[in-house]
């Protein structure tokens, strides 16, 4: 027997070498049957016949079979040769089928694919191209006979490598990688040649080849080297940008390089504004603070000069009487006089007669207050608190909102995101040799120990289960997850798990497997790595090339991604990255939705199992980890632990003013003296504004937010705390007349002091207002919430605080002592209105407010999400990680609505990137961006369902229709409206043409800044898309397509924060004028001079927040309008007073102003917020540290240096001139009372005379009156 066996071998061997190699010759030809040496492929492994022969003539059928699969080879009929079969044809296309469901958008690709095989197989030349090197035996239907199962082809260099440069770049668009990377076997695109490629075409361990071929590829100058009568084929490839000559059209762009049209890319980023080589806010901010020093010098050289040519009058009469202020005239009162005081004295009266009523009554008062407030407050039953973050910084009629709703209503809620981002940095890493990829670098976390410990916790935490009060069972992972193969009725297996355990479909079985295979005569064992080699370069595979035979889709049917599954890596290093990433998507029912709730608890017992594992000390893994609800819970855990810290400041504010507003004689009378009733009932005006504030409009229906909670308070006490101090100063300072009584003496001091608060009071609601105008939700509810507080905080102060400090008066003794104003006038006015002092001042603050506008143009906008996590959060953990290990960004979709057609030819070009599409179609403009990816922020090209439904291999119309001779196949609208609803899976009923996506994925972004810009930039892309498509015949003209990304709804604020604050900011600043303009009597410079004052205080606020990394955003645009409204209550009491003052001099004029008003602003303001503020730097939320303690730090500090040092100044020089009518009427006053007295001493004279007359009539001496009883006579 071994000798019959040995004499067939020797046979065949000097078959295979008398094989004549000469044209026209056949070295095989036929089917033999079934490859015996194959198994589990996927097309049955049909070998063709040993037959050295000559060519036949086609004709008839023959001939049209082979015309149809092998065009290249047609001659016209009589005149066409070949070597194969019919049987042979019809194999060889259906392994043409499943290249082209690959290579199909390239025509000219798979021509030149086909082009190979065509000649292997049926080229009359046949013998001279290949050289059979094995045959085997084989029966098939009781005949044996010889079949071909394996050969040598012969290709020159030229042909081979002009297919390979074809085909290199050919996409698949549902993944957005290159067709060549599923047919290169272990090296994927990116190593692939053109030897590699023909080497996996000719293995037939790939599951596709039916026989082992090997490709010799041979250049032109190396033919003497073949064996006798072998010449390598060399005939003219196709390029990719050309037609074949059946009449396919040129590859894409997306396809083919070579075919992309130049195309510009984005603009750049617009370069800072520079002028003459410098920044040019700089040079702007230095001239302005050269033309500023300039003006002010010269105001003050022109100042001394007048001062110096104008002639002293004396100070004093012959009589040493005072003449420094001469007699006003009547006719010297202006009309502007005449308003300021005619307001003024209507105003007092008003509030004087007002003060006398609340005084009178105070019970009664109290009583009504309460009973109002309690009214306002029933709201609160009806509160509704803002915390859906969409909710509260994205408008409902924003842009970003719409196309939000639009993408959810049609397509549904981007799902909810359960993720861990795991390393091991400890653990080193191996080299590995693989029989089948070479050496590859595998690191210490992609290790089977790791790998397999990682799918323990993902079993895990896949197999939670719990009971649902609102489902009335127990709910599992199923109930909840995201499941896109099974939607309706998803088991476990179904759900979107992405991980590495994936790869081997989450069984430990799989990834312990190993066996023995050979591979170019070496034996060596493959094993899980070289499963995972393959998996990640060919994520899409059903099998690996290796013996294992496994697939690469996850359990749930679809292909995980390595960018998915791993991170930080370089340069698609897979195998060496640094972190597995496991992901659990959900779907993202509403709020209103009972599933909300339960997805809500699984992601709680997700966190538990998480933070457990992490607890242990046998993990492994250093890791982060975050649920969708983690954001929303870190925020409403840090809120409830800093409300402490909210309470301990409002106890210390509450207990400085109680102190503050004391006046002090004797420790004995330290519980007489102080004004704790008053300091608390101030306390509680506050509280019980805020409260009325915010039941009203929870009456209305508008919603509050934490934010509000926060920061209205503080407002609100800031400024009730400020008219407090002046009303109480004031009313300590004045002295009781003769035969008044109490009630009427706190009528008139209200009366004297609740104009300047009206004036505050006023300004800052007309603003808060204003403020409302915003587009912001939250800057928008903060605005009117804030507007009311203040304008019930001022109703109740004229009320319930006044009935409370008649109270008070009724208990308290009359002395009067009050420090503040001593030191105010006795020392820090006089050194403040120094002339020195006063030009140290004006320079200091002119430098301030030029070096903050500089500042201002380089403040950062943006808001990080890290800053929303307190200290110590698991979150910060996360996005440290997000920042460091992701290689891409979040998808984008790029959305059409109704309006196009993608029924016809045109409207299908206009989208798809395949063959035949416009070169400036919807996928290719978006595959022209990612050429760009650090200017378009799109790392990934979309994919296209259009492509994958007219270039379907094995799906309708691609199956159903015929292919045209152009290779592009369109279905008509008949067609196309019968074979989408199953090529898509949906009900028939779905309309695509009101909404269809198509989705790419952005470059990472790591900070506020670059998601704004990728927002920006994808827009301005789909824009570019609109117009394009807009062209196509019957499409409508309000037809759009936008960019959808799940952040877009919180970074879209910061593309018009900038103008949209300085909107809000200035409406703001108008009534501040307005109001002070007009309660003043149309003082024009009085309230020019208070917008001034305020204006710098924010545009220092802004250069201040530049230099303590305080970003500009919706939160800091909220203390931004606040601090208008503080700055209000620094700086109109000072002018007011300073405006109604009838001193001499300016200088006199403030600092009596100073004196007067400098202690209260100082006490109720400045020192009132104060301790506040420092109480929140221990605040555990960074919200809180940067934009209520840092931000309102600045701004209480810059306001008190605006309002305590500046404004005196600048007053001092450019305030109003003294009110003449106030003066005249001050003088009339005096002169009123000059008569009464002189008439009195007259009336006085006349009964001492009649007295001194009768002594002498009866005889007696006159008196002698004493000293003592001279001197008060005299008084």
């Amino acid at each position: 027997m071994a000798r019959v066996a040995a004499l067939f071998t020797l046979l065949c061997c000097l078959i295979l070498t008398e094989a004549q190699h000469e044209p026209g010759q056949c070295a095989f030809y036929d089917e033999c049957g079934r490859n015996p040496t194959l198994n589990g492929t996927l097309i049955r492994p049909i070998v063709p016949c040993l037959n050295p022969s000559p060519a036949r003539l086609l004709s008839g059928e023959h001939y049209k079979k082979l015309a149809n699969v092998c065009p290249m080879l047609d001659r016209g009929e009589g005149n066409t040769y070949a070597c194969c079969s019919i049987a042979q044809l019809i194999s060889l296309e259906t392994s043409f089928t499943l290249s082209k469901a690959v290579l199909i958008r390239c025509p000219s690709c798979s021509d030149n694919f086909a082009t190979v095989h065509c000649i292997n197989t049926c080229s009359p030349d046949q013998s001279q191209y290949v050289n059979v090197t094995r045959v085997m035996n084989i029966t098939n239907l009781g005949v044996t006979r010889e079949a071909v199962v394996a050969y040598q082809s012969y290709l020159s260099t030229n042909f081979a490598e002009g297919a390979f440069q074809s085909c290199k770049n050919v996409r698949i668009p549902a993944t957005g990688g290159f067709a060549i990377s599923t047919m290169c076997g272990r090296y994927g695109a990116k190593l692939c040649t053109a030897q590699r490629w023909y080497d996996f075409q000719g293995d037939s361990s790939n599951g596709l080849a039916p026989l082992d071929i090997d490709f010799r590829l041979i250049p032109g100058k190396d033919s003497g080297s073949l064996p006798s009568g072998i010449v390598a084929y060399n005939g003219t490839s196709l390029k990719c940008n050309q037609d074949t000559p059946t009449g396919g059209k040129a590859c894409s762009c997306q396809d083919c390089q070579e075919a992309c049209p130049v195309v510009p890319g984005p603009e750049p980023p617009a370069g800072p504004f520079r002028v003459f080589g410098m920044d040019g806010f700089l040079l702007i901010s230095i001239v302005l603070l050269c033309l500023l020093m300039l003006a002010y010098l010269l105001f003050l050289f022109v100042s001394c000069y007048v001062r110096s040519k104008k002639p002293k009058s004396p100070k004093k009469d012959l009589n040493s009487n005072d003449v420094s202020q001469r007699r006003i005239h009547p006719s010297e009162v202006t009309c502007a006089d005449k308003n300021s005081l005619i307001a003024h004295a209507f105003l007092s009266s008003i509030f004087q007669s007002w003060g006398k009523l609340m005084a009178s009554y105070p019970l009664t008062v109290l009583l009504i207050s309460a009973a109002a407030v309690a009214g306002f407050a029933a709201g609160l039953m009806h509160i509704e608190l803002t915390t859906d973050p969409v909710e509260l910084w994205s408008a409902p009629n924003s842009r970003a909102r719409q196309e939000k709703d639009f993408h959810d209503s049609n397509f549904g809620p981007f799902f909810r995101t359960n993720q861990l981002i795991l390393t091991a940095p400890q653990r080193k890493g191996h080299l590995y040799d693989s029989l089948l990829f070479g050496p590859y670098n595998f690191s210490g976390i992609v290790s089977k120990d790791l790998v397999i410990e990682l799918l323990e916790l993902q079993t895990k935490i896949r197999d939670i289960e719990f009971f649902s009060e609102d489902l009335n069972r127990t709910a599992s992972l199923k109930d909840v997850c995201f499941a896109p193969l099974n939607p309706v009725n998803p088991k476990t297996t179904d759900c979107a798990v992405n991980s590495l355990p994936q790869y081997f479909q989450n069984s430990v079985d799989n990834i312990n497997a190993k066996v023995n295979m050979t591979e170019l005569g070496v034996t060596k064992e493959v094993d899980w790595r070289d499963h995972l080699i393959y998996c990640v370069n060919s994520p899409l595979s059903f099998k690996d090339i290796t013996d294992l035979g496994m697939s690469c889709m996850a359990d749930y049917g679809a292909p995980v991604f390595p960018f998915l599954a791993v991170g930080g890596y370089n340069n698609d290093d897979y195998t060496n990255a640094e972190a597995l990433i496991m992901t659990f998507s959900l779907n993202n029912f509403p709020r209103t939705d009972p599933r909300f709730k339960v997805a809500m608890q699984w992601e709680t017992e997700f966190l538990k199992i998480v933070q457990e594992y992490q607890n242990n000390p046998k993990t492994n893994f250093t890791f982060a980890y975050m649920a969708e609800r983690s954001l929303e819970d870190e925020i409403n855990r840090t809120t409830a632990e800093d409300i402490p810290i909210f309470m301990i400041s409002y106890a210390v504010i509450f207990v400085y003013i109680a102190v503050a507003l004391g006046e002090y004689s004797s420790c004995k009378r330290l519980l007489v003296d102080s004004k704790f009733l008053v300091g608390l009932g101030g306390i509680l005006v506050v509280g019980c504004s805020v409260l009325a504030s915010m039941g009203f409009y929870s009456w209305v229906g508008i919603p509050s937010s934490l934010v509000i909670l926060q920061v209205v308070p503080f407002l609100v006490l800031a400024v009730g705390a400020d008219n407090i101090f002046i009303f109480v100063l004031e009313y300590q300072r004045d002295v009781r007349r003769p035969g008044e009584k109490r009630e009427e003496q706190i009528g008139r001091v209200l009366g004297n002091v609740a104009p300047s608060m009206l004036l505050c009071s006023l300004s800052e609601s007309v603003c808060f207002f204003l403020g409302a105008l915003s587009t912001m939700p939250a800057v928008k509810s903060f605005a009117l919430y804030a507007a009311l507080a203040v304008l019930m905080d001022f109703i109740l102060q004229m009320t319930s605080f006044v009935a409370l400090l008649s109270l008070d008066a009724r208990r308290q003794d009359k002395n009067r002592c009050e420090l503040l104003c001593c030191v105010t006038v006795k020392f820090y006015a006089p050194v403040l209105l120094n002339s020195v002092t006063r030009i140290i001042v004006m320079l200091l603050f002119i430098f301030l407010f030029c070096a903050s506008l500089f500042l201002m143009f380089n403040v950062t906008v943006g808001l990080d999400q890290e800053l929303a996590m307190p200290q110590g959060s698991y979150m910060l953990t996360y996005f440290e990680y997000l920042y460091k290990y992701f290689e891409v960004g979040v998808p984008v979709y790029f959305v059409t609505k109704k309006g196009f057609n993608f029924t016809t030819v045109q409207g299908m070009n206009a989208v798809c990137s395949s063959v035949g599409c416009d070169q400036f179609s919807l996928t290719q403009k978006i595959q022209y961006a990612t050429d760009h990816p650090e200017l378009s922020y799109i790392a990934i090209p979309s994919n296209s369902w259009v492509d994958d439904f007219v270039t379907g291999g094995f799906l309708c119309p691609r199956k159903c229709m015929k292919t045209p001779p152009d290779g592009v196949l369109r279905p008509n609208v008949e067609e196309f409206n019968k074979y989408l609803p199953s090529f898509l899976g949906i009900d028939p009923t779905c309309n695509v043409q009101k909404a269809s996506r198509f989705m790419a994925y952005h470059t990472p972004l790591t900070n506020s800044q670059e998601f704004t810009a990728a927002l920006l930039r994808a827009r301005e892309l789909a824009d570019n898309i609109t117009k394009g498509m807009r062209k196509v015949p019957g499409t409508s003209p309000d037809f759009e397509v936008f960019p959808y990304t799940v952040t877009n709804v919180f970074y879209e604020q910061y593309l018009t924060i900038v103008p949209e604050g300085l909107f809000n900011i200035s409406l703001c600043l108008l009534p501040t004028f307005v109001v002070c303009c007009l309660l003043l009597g149309l003082d024009l410079r009085s309230g020019l001079l208070n917008l001034i004052t305020i204006v710098m205080i924010v545009v220092d606020t802004v250069g201040v927040m530049t230099l303590w990394s305080i970003d500009y955003n919706a939160v800091a645009l909220i203390n931004l309008v606040t601090a208008v409204g503080i700055s209000v209550e620094f700086v109109s009491h000072m002018t007011r007073s300073f405006a109604l003052s009838t001193k001499l001099t300016h200088v006199e004029r403030a600092k009596e102003a100073t004196a007067n008003m400098g202690s209260a602003v100082f006490a109720g303001v400045a020192m009132t917020n104060l301790p506040g503020i420092l109480v929140l730097a221990f605040a555990k939320a960074q919200l809180i540290q940067i934009f209520f303690f840092r931000l309102n730090l600045v701004i209480t500090l810059l306001g008190m240096a605006h309002g305590l040092v500046f404004l005196p100044v600048l007053l001092s020089y450019f305030g109003p001139g003294v009110n003449k009518a106030v003066l005249l009427q001050q003088q009339m006053a005096r002169e009123r009372e000059q008569q009464v007295d002189n008439m009195k001493q007259v009336y006085d004279n006349i009964s001492f005379e009649d007295h001194e007359t009768k002594p002498q009539q009866n005889g007696t001496k006159p008196k002698t009156l004493t000293h003592q009883e001279t001197k008060e006579d005299q008084f």
